[in-house]
């Protein structure tokens, strides 16, 4: 009875007794879900338009973060070390499309999927030879990043939000809706569209796969840039941060590999879920540390019921 109670009593009586704690476990959650939603769109984009899952996702991430860091500590200036990063990005997603992809297109999607295990390798080899293996600082400040905290005072208790939370919240979203304007308001975008609905119909009427992989391979840069540079603000920037693109995965599991709204939810979920049943369930019963799995049993418990994931299309074969 009393194990009974501490699972299904007890978390709910202390979320009541200090709403205002309740409140801050869920704006840590929706930050931390926030970022997942933006590694788990790199996924997804690259997936719709050329069947390929790409594993370099997470090295993307820290690899546009050192390549910030790296261009700054050269005495660029923050904004123009942001700029030529994105340079470098796009240099790097034209030399995956010629190098990498152009000769494998037609092959058996494992190959495919291999292929972006080699370009991880490479990514790792190149960024410790160029910035070396230690963790740096991320510009924050050089980048007019507030580190400040705003402080409530709700049910006469205390919530603090880190400024510089606020602002990773702000530009994801506005990074998600201007991708979603580009993706249904622009030639390219509806490109983009149009080549992982139907590639065949596509190419039929002239639209160009190698430059849509090339630009969804940029973009896939791009939010490797911004996820860096959040990320790095919190942690610091380091090879340790592609282990954080594998909570990308229970994402992508739980909205669906082709499904953009999937990825932004999933992730939202994820985030806010995982951290509400560390700190009410995982931390009273079993000492904590759930953090690095909740997320994976949540998408295989998903799966059982919903192979396709939350916002898949499911796939019906006729025989």
């Amino acid at each position: 009875m009393e194990l009974l109670h501490k699972i299904f009593i007890a978390p709910f009586q202390d979320m009541a007794a200090a709403p205002d704690f309740l409140m801050q476990v869920l704006w840590e959650g929706l930050v931390s879900g926030v970022l997942y939603a933006l590694i788990a769109l790199g996924f997804v984009l690259i997936f719709r338009s050329s069947r390929i899952f790409n594993f370099a996702q997470g090295i993307m991430v820290v690899f546009a973060a050192l390549t910030l860091v790296g261009f700054h500590a050269m005495g660029i200036p923050a904004y123009v070390s942001v700029a030529l990063t994105l340079v470098v990005m796009f240099g790097l997603a034209v030399g995956i499309e010629r190098v990498v992809l152009r000769p494998l297109v037609g092959q058996p999607d494992i190959i495919l999927f291999m292929a972006t295990i080699g370009i991880t390798l490479f990514l790792i080899g190149s960024g410790e030879l160029i910035f070396g293996g230690e963790n740096k600082r991320m510009i924050t400040e050089e980048l007019g990043i507030p580190t400040g905290a705003f402080e409530f005072n709700p049910f006469n208790g205390l919530l603090l939000l880190e400024q510089k939370d606020v602002t990773a919240v702000i530009g994801a979203v506005a990074l998600v809706i201007g991708l979603l304007l580009f993706l249904n308001k622009t030639r390219m975008g509806r490109a983009i569209r149009a080549l992982g609905d139907d590639s065949q119909a596509a190419l039929s009427v002239g639209i160009s796969q190698r430059t849509v992989w090339v630009m969804v391979w940029f973009i896939a840069g791009v939010i490797a840039l911004v996820t860096g540079i959040v990320w790095g603000a919190r942690a610091g920037v380091s090879f340790a941060l592609e282990v954080i693109a594998y909570k990308a995965l229970p994402v992508l599991m739980l909205g669906g590999l082709e499904s953009i709204t999937g990825a932004i939810v999933g992730g939202l979920m994820i985030g806010m879920m995982e951290k509400l049943f560390e700190i009410y369930w995982g931390q009273p019963l079993l000492g904590g540390g759930t953090e690095s799995w909740f997320a994976f049993v949540l998408a295989l418990l998903v799966l059982l019921f919903r192979p396709q994931g939350l916002f898949g299309e499911k796939i019906i074969e006729r025989v």
